[in-house]
């Protein structure tokens, strides 16, 4: 016989930790549906996610290189599959539920601009009469209003624990289904881990991409960066002099290793000390659970700037980045003056949200590569690969 819904729930209820979140004590969703026969909660959020438009498009969306700039270089698709893999090892490790750590980990960027945080940067300064933008907040915006594909509903229709991990930092807006406010502080574990396993996600394979682009150096790396010189000495006492190639993939993952298992071990300790029995018990905690150690945490706050020094603010990817933004801009003060020129469905929200608001939307869900062919309609120039 199948598995129905009933005996994942059993599953899950003697599996996962008491503070973890359960499918069938979720606190629902905003339009009221009939629930999954063989699936989870979080498992059909999980699947709408992966079969939504906005999931689609990112993998024509920048990471840190401009999409199209290198065939194995990270897209937003492959970073998104790639903070998914980490959140679930973590969320195994700790007892927690895997599948909203994967559906939070995989909706996180739906909602981020073409041509990456210079992208963002651009449609946020534009905005700042209107409300700004922020990738996380637009994430919740394409799940809950702009994806249109279900007859009964605008968005997706998930479930409140992952739209509640979408919100990141900003939890408090997010109000219970009944419209009661919350004494709330913190997300959940589920959500805490697939924000961690994003940081870990793209420090780890910016370096990946940076190496591989040449913009970055291993000498450099050994002579500056702790994390980089303790891994790859590992790698080198396991198995000696290895081909380029092999060698930096083994110390990167050496890397990702390292900061799971900190973050694991950190955590485990953090909710013991927190004597947290349920989810909420979590959210009413003054600070997150789900983190690193003190001396990790200092060692990758040294990587990131050794990443804004020598990687992204590199004028191999800062200027095509900052050209990609004045094309984005242009878009946008053209739709600006003449909406008729967007989609129809973005055009016919104008009346509802005001014609920054849907121009912005329209702009934020483009792919790299449409924003460049927008450009170069409106303006009759080449706007190549920007």
């Amino acid at each position: 016989m199948p598995i129905d819904r009933a005996q994942l729930e059993l599953r899950e209820d003697q599996w996962l930790a008491p503070y973890a979140e359960r499918s069938a004590a979720s606190r629902g969703r905003i339009h009221d549906e009939p629930p999954p026969i063989w699936r989870t909660a979080f498992q059909r959020d999980r699947d709408r996610v992966i079969h939504s438009r906005a999931f689609r498009r990112l993998e024509y969306k920048t990471q840190v290189f401009l999409n199209g700039t290198g065939d194995h270089l990270r897209t937003r698709l492959t970073h998104t599959m790639e903070v998914a893999a980490i959140a679930r090892n973590i969320s195994r490790a700790l007892r927690l539920n895997e599948d909203l750590a994967e559906s939070i980990a995989l909706a996180h960027d739906l909602g981020h601009a073409p041509f990456g945080h210079t992208g963002e940067e651009a449609l946020n300064e534009l905005m700042q009469r209107s409300g700004g933008f922020e990738h996380n907040l637009q994430s919740l915006r394409v799940v809950d209003e702009l994806e249109r594909k279900y007859p009964l509903f605008p968005g997706l229709n998930l479930s409140w624990e992952v739209r509640e991990g979408l919100m990141k930092h900003q939890i408090k807006p997010l109000q219970l289904p009944s419209g009661m406010l919350t004494d709330f502080r913190q997300s959940s574990l589920e959500a805490q881990v697939a924000n961690l396993s994003d940081e870990i996600a793209y420090y780890s394979h910016d370096l990946d991409d940076g190496l591989d682009t040449g913009l970055l150096d291993e000498q450099h790396l050994l002579d500056e960066v702790s994390i980089w010189a303790e891994a790859a000495a590992r790698i080198r006492d396991q198995f000696g002099d290895l081909p380029d190639e092999s060698r930096r993939y083994y110390t990167i993952r050496q890397i990702i290793d390292d900061q799971v298992i900190d973050v694991v071990q950190t955590a485990e300790r953090a909710i013991q000390a927190a004597n947290v029995a349920t989810p909420d018990d979590v959210r009413r905690c003054d600070s997150p659970l789900i983190r690193y150690s003190p001396d990790r945490r200092e060692k990758n706050l040294k990587l990131r700037k050794y990443l804004y020094r020598n990687l992204y603010y590199n004028p191999a990817v800062a200027q095509p980045n900052q050209r990609a933004a004045r094309q984005l801009r242009d878009v946008f003060h053209r739709y600006v003056r003449l909406p008729q020129e967007m989609d129809a469905i973005s055009f016919a929200r104008v009346e509802a949200v005001g014609v920054e608001r849907a121009v912005c939307d329209c702009i934020a869900s483009m792919t790299d590569r449409f924003c460049v062919q927008e450009y170069e309609r409106i303006t009759g120039q080449k706007g190549g690969n920007p």
